[in-house]
Order: structure tokens, then C-alpha cells, then sequence
């Protein structure tokens, strides 16, 4: 069994001035990430309009096959165009780890 994680630092456009508008960028990407049968969800920046911080989570049977599916959802937070891609952290962990 095999958990790949990814955090995604997104920049939010410039009119994300409250944290209602901030919610109806986030909001979208965390449904559209969520069809790719993973677990996503913001886990910082909470309290900052431009920036959003999500976390991604899938577990599957072969590495290679968890890749693929964060290889999918960072290209499809890469390919929006309202929101700027900043960095992307991601870890594989595996059977063998100690984590």
C-alpha cells in the first residue's frame, strides 16, 4: 500500500478581498480535486484572502499509481487560470516507512 501527498500554495486573484470571496476559488478546486477520489482539503492560510494552502491525500495499491494521481490533480490546479500555481510539496510513503 502506498499514501502520495502533495500541498499546493496557490495564489489567489487580486480580487479575493474577503474570505467569502476566497471561499468561492477554494471551494470549486476542492470539489473538482475530489473527483479524482482523493482527499483534499485547505489545511492553511486560513485566515489570508491571496494565498490558499490545500493538501491532497491518495492511497493506492502501487506507487506508480498514486503519481498518476497527483501527477493529475497538479496538472489541473497547474491548467486554472484564475488561481497561480506557487509550489507544490509532495511525499510518497510506502510500506516500509516508519512514518
Amino acid at each position: 500500500m502506498f499514501t502520495e501527498t502533495a500541498v499546493f500554495d496557490l495564489l489567489l486573484p487580486s480580487d479575493s478581498r474577503s474570505l467569502k470571496q476566497k471561499r468561492s476559488y477554494v471551494r470549486p478546486i476542492l470539489a473538482m480535486l475530489k473527483k479524482y477520489e482523493v482527499s483534499a482539503a485547505e489545511v492553511g492560510f486560513h485566515d489570508l484572502h491571496g494565498r490558499a494552502l490545500l493538501g491532497v491525500a491518495v492511497v493506492a495499491a502501487e506507487a506508480a499509481q498514486a503519481r498518476a494521481v497527483i501527477d493529475t490533480c497538479e496538472n489541473q490546479m497547474a491548467g486554472r487560470p484564475e488561481v497561480e500555481l506557487l509550489s507544490v510539496k509532495r511525499r510518497l510513503y510506502g510500506d516500509g516507512d516508519d512514518e
